[in-house]
């Protein structure tokens, strides 16, 4: 049993250089243009509406007081509910599957792409919470991305398949018919936030954290009489990042890098999953009987660079506005 399987089986089974935005074999059309045109334009309808003041008396009232509007030049304690869209980069990596029936497969260096802005959209949504005074918070973000394999394309394989040697290069469409998480390379955080010194509404932070990753496997080797199909829990996940954030009068917009890093490793069930809390429950209930999947293990580490942006939407108490 693999190192990583033993620190994480328990959990577990609860169960190219290709350009971002294309991939081998992608017919050119109108879809995806119209769909980059449609979340640039949602974003930009948010953006206008976290502009706008939310009351104009409550605003007349807090400039006679002399309190900046909505506290967009004086942070502070507050909490945020915010979305954002982007554009990742997975570094290439080692993909490993192995089973009991003789395969023990590594796929060397896999440049997976992303194709960020094809449906479904890489997107993220967030809460954060700033303490009293608005230097130290934290946030709790979901990131929804998506992972590739090139099918197509010939990259080094190593191993055994079904105890047969595998030859040296080969494209993995010679070996699996959909090899990708999609729906998708999923990851639940829970960062510690601190915010740099402001530049009038431009407002600089770091932060840090870490969580779980729950992706939406679709894996059909050849040789599987099914492919797996669901949504599962795969190992832990981990980020870091910098942002930009730009107060506006009830709301912000912000620009971020995020580096984040994940150890996938996930059952192969051979089975089509249904509902999130579904597959859940049915990958606790294989952990809890101590059933080991009927297709064997398969997984990767999955490094990504990610740059958002977003808006965020803010909630300040009354005695905080009012200081």
């Amino acid at each position: 049993m693999l190192a990583r399987e033993r620190l994480v089986a328990p959990l577990i089974t609860l169960s190219a250089s290709v350009p971002w935005p294309s991939s081998p074999g992608t017919k050119s059309s109108i879809k995806r243009p119209l769909e980059i045109a449609a979340a640039i334009a949602t974003m930009g309808c948010l953006v206008m509406a976290a502009a706008m003041p939310s009351d104009s008396s409550d605003t007349s009232r807090a400039a006679a007081r002399g309190v900046p509007q909505s506290t967009a030049l004086r942070p502070g304690r507050e909490t945020d509910f915010g979305a954002y869209l982007g554009a990742p980069y997975h570094h290439p990596s080692d993909f490993h599957m192995v089973n009991k029936g003789g395969t023990d497969l590594t796929i060397k260096d896999v440049d997976w792409y992303t194709k960020p802005f094809e449906n479904p959209l890489y997107y993220g949504v967030r809460i954060q919470r700033w303490l009293t005074g608005g230097r130290f918070g934290s946030m709790l973000d979901f990131t929804h991305s998506k992972v590739y394999a090139p099918l197509d394309k010939e990259l080094h394989f190593e191993g055994t398949i079904d105890g047969k040697p595998v030859p040296a290069t080969a494209k993995p469409r010679d070996y699996f018919n959909k090899l990708e998480w999609t729906h998708g390379h999923n990851m639940l955080t829970l960062n510690g936030m601190i915010r740099l010194p402001s530049i009038g509404i431009l407002s600089p932070y770091v932060g840090a954290g870490a969580g779980l990753s729950f992706p939406h496997s679709e894996i059909y080797p050849k040789n599987a009489p099914s492919r797996t199909y669901e949504y599962q829990y795969t190992g832990p996940a981990g980020q870091a990042l910098f942002g930009l954030e730009f107060r506006l009068p009830t709301g912000s917009v912000f620009v971020e890098y995020k580096y984040t890093t994940s150890d996938y490793w996930g059952p192969l069930t051979g089975r089509d999953g249904t509902w999130y809390p579904i597959d859940m429950w049915r990958q606790f209930s294989r952990w809890w009987s101590g059933e080991e999947p009927p297709h064997g293990w398969a997984g990767a580490k999955l490094d990504s660079h990610q740059v958002i942006g977003g808006f965020l939407t803010r909630f300040v108490p009354k005695t905080a506005a009012a200081n």
